[in-house]
């Protein structure tokens, strides 16, 4: 049986050199909390295009527009066809959760006369979209009205205008089609993409961009089959349909940003791997100035095994603190936290998983930072150690 050195002797060491140990923990908190921010990114993004998807609802696009609803067109009177020509589509009270919807991407502006051209993603819409788009809830003030110049924001608006919250409350005013629009209200869609956008009444919309067709037409789907539509929209060759399924639409736009979630895992890979070499190079000088301790203990009998293992638990000990420093952090300052991005804005998600992969990271660290510096400590006769200065 191997024998090991007490924990207490790795505890005790911690504290023989306080700006080794403060060294370690932050190089540890900084490594996590990167890692740690990457995955939180990554998780944000991909809830925000999942849960935007009901596996019940059916989008109606233009042909050729399968990746990109504002690119595409369809006739106004797509909607009242749906209607009359599918059985099963979901009802309330004799209304038949099937919502028109125009998509576009436009600049507006906070003040009459502003020179700061602001980005938005604007959605044309009717009452029943709430009834589509059952993650949408009204947190402040009400619908716009048809007719009136009003408007509402998604609570992640701001952030993908880039512009503080103040502008976007209610009362506000945005600026586009060279006159003012009133903000009666504000929506939550927790974790969608719908949380950025502005909701502007249809006929509004369409009349301000002088259009006359819609996106697509959403609908909810109660007996009818995803089959059962497709179907119909084969049979109507004169409206120039494609049905997808809304969580089908959303993953492939998930697919699409793959690239860039490969690119933030490898900067974080990139910015761990050069913590991991600081580290290294930390453990060097500090297991340099050890070399005769480990020598000592070597003598009086312990074996290389035990003294691996005591300086194992010792670098897991400033790697766990440095670890769980980094998820109250993130926890605190980066959970919800806003993202902007090119399809609209989003909120950090620092999830269970996120913390495991961060503390994961952490522990990852602490064993590959130890062993190099020891075993080639321990290489070294031990009288040749013994005698190290």
């Amino acid at each position: 049986m191997i024998r090991l050195l007490p924990f207490e002797y790795a505890v005790r060491n911690l504290g023989r050199s306080r700006v080794r140990l403060f060294a370690g923990v932050l190089g540890s908190l900084l490594v996590v909390l990167l890692v740690m921010a990457a995955g939180g990114f990554v998780r944000g993004m991909e809830q925000s295009l999942t849960v935007s998807a009901d596996n019940r609802n059916v989008i109606l696009l233009g042909a050729g527009s399968e990746e990109s609803i504002e690119r595409s067109e369809i006739g106004m009177n797509t909607p009242t066809l749906v209607a009359a020509g599918i059985d099963g589509v979901k009802s309330r009270l004799g209304v038949e959760y099937i919502s028109p919807e125009v998509h576009m991407a436009m600049v507006l502006r906070t003040a009459a006369g502003g020179t700061s051209d602001l980005q938005a993603v604007l959605r044309g819409v009717t009452p029943t979209a709430f009834l589509v788009h059952k993650q949408v809830r009204i947190t402040e003030g009400r619908m716009p009205l048809p007719g009136a110049y009003e408007l509402m924001v998604g609570q992640l608006a701001a952030t993908r205008l880039g512009v503080d919250e103040e502008e976007l409350a209610v009362g506000h005013a945005l600026w586009f089609d060279n006159r003012a629009w009133t903000i009666t209200g504000r929506f939550s869609a927790p974790q969608t993409v719908m949380d950025a956008e502005i909701w502007v009444p249809l006929t509004d919309l369409q009349i301000a961009t002088r259009r006359d067709t819609l996106s697509c037409v959403v609908l909810t789907l109660e007996t009818a089959t995803l089959e059962d539509v497709r179907v119909w929209a084969a049979q109507r060759l004169d409206l120039e349909l494609v049905t997808l399924r809304e969580s089908d639409y959303y993953a492939s736009l998930l697919a699409f940003y793959q690239p860039v979630r490969a690119m933030i895992w490898a900067t974080a890979g990139l910015v761990a791997l050069g913590g991991l070499f600081g580290g290294l190079n930390t453990m060097y000088a500090a297991f340099a100035s050890r070399v005769r301790e480990l020598a000592a203990l070597q003598t009086i009998g312990f074996s290389s095994t035990a003294i691996v293992v005591s300086f194992l638990q010792e670098s897991l000990l400033v790697a766990a603190a440095g670890a769980i420093l980094a998820a109250a952090v993130s926890s605190q300052l980066l959970d919800g936290l806003a993202v902007r991005f090119s399809m609209g804005a989003f909120a950090i998600v620092i999830d269970t998983s996120v913390l495991l992969a961060g503390l994961t990271a952490g522990v990852g660290l602490a064993v590959i930072g130890v062993i190099p510096p020891l075993w080639r400590c321990l290489r070294l006769p031990i009288t040749d150690a013994l005698r190290t200065d």
